[in-house]
């Protein structure tokens, strides 16, 4: 008799099993099918791990074990990462290590510290970096990164030499442009710049959106040398037959992309097995590693764990960590799969299994997973209707495999309709009598049976309980290193960093020309840092800002009410206050298209000023330099959202001792404010 997991994992089924179960066979006799290249998170692709960077140490540790600790958490086997462009690319900008063609800097951005974490976790995982825009002095007026292939090769191997020069860091895959057309004269001058430059070693992933390189893999001998594997998004677990015709490794080099929540897990669960047994992907990538950035923020809660509050330190473990670890834990880079029917293939009534196998042959892990439809969607692409049905299988092991007595096994069955998840569970071991076993299948589960000793879910004490964003809030920058990109600022248009003048530290905006966007908006060509939270409704937001001579900005400001952010961010609406050497606007949008206010200001380029802003209510109050620039009702669009800096162009622009406090102790510096003589206010009304 067969009985269900949760009662007992398996039973040993005798030599004729029932008639009412169905075999799947696991040989090696027939040979090994493709090498298993990994399964890996994406940080990036939009600042996606921004808030990670400053939490507290002990739990900042710990989110990193659970992620990239081997045999403890999700394990992963490669670490993606944003080469920053200092453009948005979907949840903020991330820093480029060269703003301008005479700037290079490798201290600059948080994926250098996260790589050498992942590394001193995991000496072995693989490093993959992908450009998703560029610095504006590359595309050289254009919105293309391909006026000039050598330019742009040597930007991109300055970054692979500079993680090496000075993060001791291998980069061991690169991409060529996230999501956008790819160029072969580009991809030709990558390799000659790679190659001669000593990084004979590091592999072109190609081109990181679909299948299409493949026809021209196929038609240019010198490509198809130089193209390691094509990397393709959110495939659907199918691939192109073009694709398989090349023999290149197929990677699904971004996926998932899916609420981390039970039902994302089953999509990652159903991914990670039938993006081989149905595309012959040998690698998935989920973006993105950790949700860790604001709420309100594009695909907020993606990710293979949440950790969103810095200051209270509350981190959660989310379904997908567990999910990966019954892979990653058990299988490694440089295995194989078997072939399809000796270890790979369809289960009898829906579900998937898959077989990998160490390179001596002696070791044999299978992932067997039963994700039904309306428990595994992912976010894309839209997923064709199909049953499964719990069942029962004689699992058969053949060839070398056949003297294996016993395996043993990890459970996970995803809960749903009120039932309790059990999460990468170790039950009792499998017994095999001359080769065969059986096994009772429910619905939503995922089963390891691995020959692999190892393996183990790694656990710590609960985090710090959930707090929301602390309020009052000051940042005078001082505690920073130099070129650090300030912790809660999520800078979604232009590239914030610290920087040190005449003993004082405050952040600089360093964007001076409008970049090779990777979003595809219209050009407003501002820059916005947002803080805190979208449920903000009153708040008082004040900052000290300068504009320097040279590479200066048209103008700064300060907002509240920020609405929203990522690729939409330049049609946010809030409440804007800019500051102008020869006027002020209050704005209803930060495009300026609906201004609600003008009024009087001088100022001169190199001075620092404060401009503060207090939004109650329908009520609105200005000031400049402690002093009120007007008292105004204003429409109450829309109704809450971040507090923001920014600035009105793109150009250098300096900020330092931000101040956010709640409406009445706002209401109580602006009552101070009104007790100064206010030569702007006087000018406005008389």
């Amino acid at each position: 008799m067969a009985m269900h997991f949760p009662t007992l994992v398996a039973v040993v089924c005798a030599a004729v099993c029932g008639a009412y179960s169905q075999s799947i066979v696991f040989d090696d006799t027939p040979g090994m099918e493709r090498q298993f290249d990994g399964i890996g998170g994406l940080s990036g692709g939009g600042a996606t791990s921004k808030l990670l960077v400053n939490y507290p140490q002990e739990q900042r540790d710990q989110i990193l074990d659970y992620l990239f600790k081997p045999n403890f958490g999700a394990s992963l086997h490669i670490l993606k990462v944003e080469i920053g462009g200092d453009v948005q690319s979907t949840d903020g900008t991330e820093a480029s290590h060269m703003h301008n063609s005479w700037d290079e800097n490798y201290q600059r951005g948080y994926e250098w510290w996260l790589m050498k974490e992942a590394k001193k976790r995991n000496p072995n995982i693989k490093l993959y970096g992908l450009p998703w825009g560029f610095p504006g002095w590359i595309g050289q007026g254009t919105h293309s990164p391909y006026v000039n292939v050598s330019m742009t090769a040597d930007y991109i191997v300055r970054w692979i030499n500079g993680a090496k020069v000075y993060h001791n860091l291998t980069i061991d895959y690169v991409g060529i442009w996230n999501e956008r057309p790819y160029d072969i004269g580009y991809i030709k001058a990558l390799r000659a710049t790679l190659d001669a430059r000593g990084f004979q070693n590091t592999l072109v992933i190609a081109a990181d959106e679909e299948w299409e390189i493949a026809t021209d893999i196929q038609a240019d001998p010198e490509l198809a040398k130089i193209v390691h594997a094509i990397g393709c998004h959110y495939p659907g677990t199918l691939s192109d037959p073009d694709a398989v015709y090349t023999g290149k490794q197929l990677w699904a080099s971004e996926d998932y992309s899916t609420f981390n929540d039970d039902v994302g897990g089953g999509c990652w669960a159903r991914i990670l097995n039938q993006n081989y047994v149905n595309g012959l992907m040998t690698a998935t990538i989920s973006w993105n590693l950790i949700a860790s950035y604001y709420d309100n923020l594009p695909y907020y809660g993606n990710g293979l764990m949440t950790a969103v509050e810095p200051w209270s330190g509350n981190y959660v473990v989310e379904t997908p960590i567990w999910v990966s670890a019954h892979t990653t834990q058990f299988a490694f880079v440089g295995w194989n799969y078997l072939k399809h029917g000796y270890g790979v293939g369809k289960l009898p009534k829906g579900g998937s299994y898959v077989g990998l196998v160490n390179p001596t042959g002696t070791e044999l892990t299978i992932v067997i997973e039963t994700m039904s439809h309306n428990h595994s969607v992912c976010i894309r692409p839209p997923l064709p209707a199909y049953n499964v049905e719990p069942q029962v299988v004689n699992i058969s092991l053949a060839g070398k495999f056949s003297s294996i007595t016993k395996m043993n096994v990890w459970y996970t069955k995803l809960g749903f309709d009120g039932a309790k998840d059990i999460l990468f569970e170790k039950r009792d071991q499998i017994q095999f009598v001359n080769g065969k076993a059986q096994l009772s299948l429910g619905l939503d589960e995922v089963i390891t049976l691995t020959t692999m000793t190892t393996g183990q879910k790694g656990a710590y004490p609960e985090p710090p309980p959930s707090q929301p964003f602390p309020l009052p809030y000051t940042e005078d920058f001082e505690s920073y290193s130099l070129y650090e990109e300030p912790f809660n600022l999520a800078q979604q248009s232009g590239a914030y960093e610290i920087l040190s003048t005449n003993n004082n530290t405050f952040a600089r905006q360093m964007t001076i020309m409008e970049p090779v966007f990777w979003c595809k908006f219209g050009g407003v060509s501002k820059t916005v840092n947002v803080i805190g939270s979208t449920d903000w409704t009153d708040i008082y937001v004040a900052v000290d800002f300068q504009l320097p001579v040279i590479n200066g900005s048209l103008g700064a400001f300060v907002a509240a009410r920020v609405d929203q952010g990522g690729c939409e961010a330049f049609s946010a609406q809030g409440i804007f206050l800019f500051a102008f050497p020869d006027r002020y606007i209050v704005a209803n949008d930060l495009a300026r298209t609906k201004t609600l206010k003008e009024g009087y200001l001088a100022f001169e380029a190199g001075e620092w000023h404060r401009l503060g802003l207090l939004v109650q209510d329908g009520n609105v109050q200005g000031s400049f330099d402690n002093k009120i620039l007007f008292n105004m009702t204003v429409p109450v669009v829309p109704i809450s959202g971040f507090a923001a800096i920014g600035t009105d162009s793109f150009g250098l622009a300096d900020f330092d001792n931000l101040q956010l406090t709640g409406p009445s102790e706002g209401h109580k510096i602006m009552s101070k404010h009104l007790l100064s003589k206010s030569l702007y206010f006087e000018k406005e009304h008389h």
